[in-house]
């Protein structure tokens, strides 16, 4: 079992972290063989309900996991232990959880276990492919360079999703304050023209009695309104989830203008890099392309890589098995991995396809206001049309009578 422990040593210096051990009292003697003695323990996986909370949801962020890598690389390769540089890393973070973390890693360093071990005990933090390229880092001798290479390929995909994200951004403002705005006019403005029109007995086009359906809706039971829609959100999420939901969710977005090939891009150059990083880092073929898969999220591209990971097993090439998923894959990609296998670089040019599509979808991203922004107007024209045709259609046949 686990122990969150407090020791103080022969100098005076306390000492506070996470060791496994069969009982406290074996904890004390191991810490007695070091020369500490233990004040405090209890066991880690007795935390209270706030704790659990901020492991479940306040997890590692991604930026102290690239920095972790970059430094520990550095400092491995100037030479320092390992334990040490852990000791070091743990100092400078100012991540609780991930201060926890690096204790316990560098006791198990301690203990003997090697890098890769020790990181493999918290899947939560650490991915299969930090772990595989540590590993292999290891066995070659090169960690500081796998070290080095894992942190680019984080880097790289962080920058990437950040970049997609900030495009979304725009749009999602806009049509955000385009519904406030409509359900403010239902609630306020569309009941003063409604007591007008039933003042005059005017006869109301099937569009304003609609709009006003809905603004008589949304102003008798605006709490239960609300409630529907939070709840209608939270339903489509939750149905995203599944692997149903997901897989019809991914088939659309592989389908729409302009998302659809920056979809393709995005997976091509994720799938690229994180496949050239393992592979210059000296991860067998078949390993690199199930890890692969592991990073990608799209269902679709799992199953390609599943696919592909099985073919390579028998003896098949990469560029064979990319060959038959053009729908997912722009043809760049296998040309250039055909050209790879028959030259023996494969990282190589798995790389330069990430670069280029990395620029690609870079490119696109500043773009996609500019290119979205047509569509949105279209949108909100049509709503705003919509609206004032239906409310003015029926001053204009009151005025026409007159």
């Amino acid at each position: 079992m686990k122990f969150s422990y407090k020791s103080v040593a022969s100098s005076g210096e306390v000492e506070e972290g996470i060791r496994e051990a069969d009982d406290q009292f074996a904890l004390a003697r191991d810490l007695k063989t070091e020369g500490k003695t233990l004040i405090t323990a209890e066991e880690s996986n007795k935390e209270s309900v706030g704790s659990r909370f901020n492991i479940s949801f306040g997890g590692v962020k991604l930026a102290d996991k690239i920095t972790f890598a970059k430094n520990l690389g550095a400092m491995v390769d100037a030479g320092l232990a390992l334990s040490r540089a852990l000791s070091v890393m743990e100092r400078q973070t100012k991540s609780k959880k991930f201060k926890k973390i690096l204790v316990a890693l560098s006791a198990y360093v301690e203990k003997g276990s090697a890098l890769s071990e020790a990181l493999a005990k918290f899947p939560e933090t650490f991915s299969p492919l930090f772990v595989s390229m540590v590993r292999a880092g290891e066995e070659s001798g090169k960690l500081g360079d796998s070290l080095r290479i894992v942190a680019e390929q984080m880097d790289r995909s962080y920058a990437l999703r950040r970049k997609i994200r900030g495009a979304m951004m725009y749009p999602a403002i806009i049509l955000s304050v385009m519904v406030i705005i409509g359900i403010l006019m239902l609630m306020f403005v569309v009941p003063t023209l409604t007591a007008t029109f039933v003042e005059l007995n005017v006869e109301l086009p099937a569009t304003t009695q609609l709009v006003i359906s809905s603004s008589d809706l949304l102003t008798a039971n605006p709490i239960a309104v609300i409630a529907g829609i939070i709840l209608l959100i939270l339903g489509a999420i939750m149905l995203s989830r599944t692997h149903r939901g997901k897989r019809g969710f991914e088939f659309v977005m592989l389908r729409m203008p302009i998302i659809g090939n920056l979809v393709k891009e995005t997976n091509a150059a994720r799938m690229s890099r994180t496949f050239s990083s393992l592979l210059s880092s000296g991860v067998d073929m078949v390993a690199a392309m199930s890890i692969t898969g592991d990073v990608l999220q799209n269902s679709y591209y799992k199953e390609a890589l599943v696919e592909a990971e099985q073919e390579i097993q028998k003896g098949a090439s990469v560029s064979a098995v990319f060959s038959r998923y053009d729908r997912l894959f722009p043809p760049m990609v296998n040309e250039m991995i055909a050209v790879g296998e028959e030259t023996g670089k494969l990282p190589a040019m798995l790389l330069q396809i990430a670069v280029f599509f990395e620029s690609e979808v870079d490119q696109k991203t500043k773009d996609m206001s500019t290119i979205i922004e047509p569509f949105l107007m279209v949108i909100i024209g049509a709503a705003v049309g919509f609206f004032a045709v239906s409310m003015i259609t029926p001053i204009y046949s009151l005025s026409s009578g007159i």
